[in-house]
């Protein structure tokens, strides 16, 4: 249950070590603790953990509020993520996350500059807001996509697509959730 990391840590403290020190070998995360259950797939300066108990931690660059902390204040060590315990499944591109709840719900915040949070629209959320659904089981993301699957097997997927990434047979560029 302990977590480590180790690496460059020059901005804002991506490692979760209180400062900006670079390491080259493993150290225990900030404030240690035997509760930490699963670390997020994370990208570009920042990172983030689920407890045991479920709760969600995140820290690093908080650009465009994609650490989910309705601000955009940047953090050098582990910072929770509201108080729900109910947190499964979490992911993070190079500047939104999107993470699946124990209760089948799907949650995005950060950048949505390509439309990649799911809400038709292109503003930035600083704090989790919810994709309609309750049948939500795994999400994942791209550069500048969001993907997730639904409990019935289909896969959806929104954002950025000009190169096709999102495997709709088109370039066109979706601010919402398509099958």
């Amino acid at each position: 249950g302990t977590m480590w990391t180790w690496g460059m840590n020059q901005y804002v403290g991506a490692l979760g070590q209180n400062n900006t020190t670079n390491y080259s070998s493993p150290k225990q995360i900030y404030g240690g603790g035997t509760d930490w259950d699963r670390c997020i797939k994370s990208l570009q300066h920042r990172s983030g953990a689920i407890k045991t108990d479920g709760t969600l931690w995140m820290w690093g660059t908080n650009s465009s509020g994609c650490l989910g902390l309705n601000d955009i204040l940047s953090r050098s060590s582990p910072t929770q993520i509201g108080s729900d315990t109910t947190w499964s499944v979490v992911c993070i591109n190079k500047s939104s996350a999107v993470a699946v709840k124990t209760d089948g719900t799907l949650w995005v915040w950060g950048n949505n500059q390509n439309g990649n949070l799911g809400q038709n629209d292109t503003a930035h959320r600083s704090s989790p807001i919810q994709i309609p659904g309750t049948t939500w089981n795994d999400c994942n993301v791209g550069y500048e996509q969001t993907f997730a699957t639904k409990t019935d097997g289909t896969m959806w997927g929104w954002g950025q697509n000009g190169d096709g990434s999102l495997g709709v047979n088109n370039r066109t560029k979706y601010s919402s959730p398509v099958q």
